[in-house]
């Protein structure tokens, strides 16, 4: 075994993908105190802001970086089905993004709750709907993949919903806390090799 060295500049994470062939036996969507809400060709600005409220602890950064060409090619697509999940006096605390614009296929593109909400049960609730929103007329596939980056219970929880892994890569970029796209404080369980400026 040999260790590959990777920059002090730089992330690695092991990406797991996993799929779904066949559509799962419905059962019921837990009961919760949340409600999901469809975002129809959502404003830039507030599309990343929940993205990023949701994301930054684990790490995203994806859409922060994007083209706003291309970032409103995805949202303005009608293929492609953008949720937040709000609390009950509407603040966002969530979000659900599936991509239907592979013909028969649905990605679980973005997944998650807001760090506070993680071990709940909140989860169980938002992949029931994710389920039975992804799988319908004309769907084969229903995929997502996650990373070592992300909280350590979700390679488990998307295998327990019915998810099988068929694919891991090693995926390395530059970290985004060097350049301040996040902040120094994000993603805390992944050490900064880089000193502060």
């Amino acid at each position: 075994m040999g260790l590959i060295p990777v920059a002090n500049d730089q992330i690695a994470t092991v990406v797991t993908s996993l799929e779904m062939l066949t559509k799962p036996t419905p059962r019921p969507t837990p009961p919760s105190p949340f409600r999901l809400v469809r975002w129809e060709a959502p404003e830039s600005e507030r599309y990343r802001t929940l993205f990023r409220r949701v994301g930054e602890p684990w790490m995203w950064f994806s859409r922060l970086v994007v083209a706003e060409e291309r970032l409103r090619g995805i949202l303005d697509d009608p293929a492609v089905e953008i949720y937040a999940v709000a609390d009950r006096g509407g603040i966002e605390i969530g979000m659900l993004e599936l991509d239907f614009r592979v013909e028969g296929v649905c990605e679980l593109s973005f997944f998650g709750l807001v760090p506070e909400l993680a071990g709940k049960g909140h989860g169980g609730w938002l992949m029931g709907h994710a389920l039975n929103l992804g799988w319908r007329a004309g769907i084969s596939r229903m995929w997502v993949h996650t990373c070592t980056l992300d909280h350590p219970a979700a390679l488990g929880f998307y295998r327990r919903h019915g998810f099988a892994p068929y694919r891991r890569e090693v995926e390395t970029f530059a970290d985004p806390r060097v350049s301040g796209l996040l902040p120094r404080d994000a993603a805390p369980h992944i050490p900064c090799l880089v000193s502060p400026r």
